[in-house]
């Protein structure tokens, strides 16, 4: 069974938003890489392969919804009964497992970003972490809210340690960076509230919000850069 919330005049155009963020993210991926690559800083590694798994969160999200707005069934009217092909049921694991990865790896990208700042290394907190981030992602396709809820934790955690650094360093990058942060965590909270189609909307749209004040970061650091 698929539950979409989309409502239909929005069908694709949320497709869209999802192929933005992804763009986005490859681009911090890219700008991470690179900052590694001249400073040798390893937080710089490990925040480019968190933003690459939430840009391939995103990506699972697209390639997912293009196969669920689909219409992949294969029916045959044949008198009052219509038999069904077994694409459908193809197309329902399909739909599970997309969700799930999205889920999992939008969690997973949080998390390293959030495990960011502790200096103490942990294998068995990782290993507990993953655990409870597959379950958040499974309980996902159950329950529409744990989700959300998750990612609004790991969201307020990350943002309540940027703000702590730009008490201290005042940076201008830092403001921006928050600025994303919170409208993420505002869209996710909204889309938690949201048994409407309407509403949901207005979710994804906070979400683009988010991801264009990304965007302009990234451009931002390409032309310090080049500078």
């Amino acid at each position: 069974m698929k539950i979409v919330l989309t409502p239909d005049w929005f069908l694709g155009k949320d497709v869209l938003i999802d192929i933005f963020s992804f763009t986005v993210l490859l681009a911090f991926f890219i700008l991470c890489l690179r900052s590694y690559s001249i400073k040798k800083n390893k937080n710089s590694l490990y925040l480019g392969w968190a933003f690459f798994s939430i840009s391939l969160a995103q990506l699972a999200a697209v390639l997912t919804k293009l196969v669920l707005y689909y219409d992949t069934t294969f029916t045959q009217q044949i008198g009052q009964v219509i038999i069904t092909n077994h694409v459908m049921q193809s197309v329902d694991t399909f739909y599970q497992l997309g969700f799930f990865f999205h889920k999992f790896l939008t969690l997973l990208g949080l998390f390293i970003i959030y495990k960011l700042p502790d200096k103490k290394k942990r294998s068995l907190d990782f290993l507990i972490a993953i655990y409870f981030l597959i379950l958040s992602a499974l309980a996902g396709n159950m329950v529409y809210y744990i989700f959300h809820i998750s990612v609004i934790i790991f969201l307020v955690l990350i943002t309540g340690y940027y703000i702590e650094v730009y008490k201290q360093n005042k940076s201008y990058n830092t403001r921006v960076l928050l600025v994303a942060f919170i409208l993420l965590c505002l869209a996710h909270f909204i889309m938690l509230l949201s048994n409407i189609g309407t509403i949901f909307v207005i979710g994804n749209l906070v979400e683009l919000a988010s991801y264009i004040i990304l965007l302009f970061l990234a451009i931002r650091i390409l032309r310090a850069g080049k500078n």
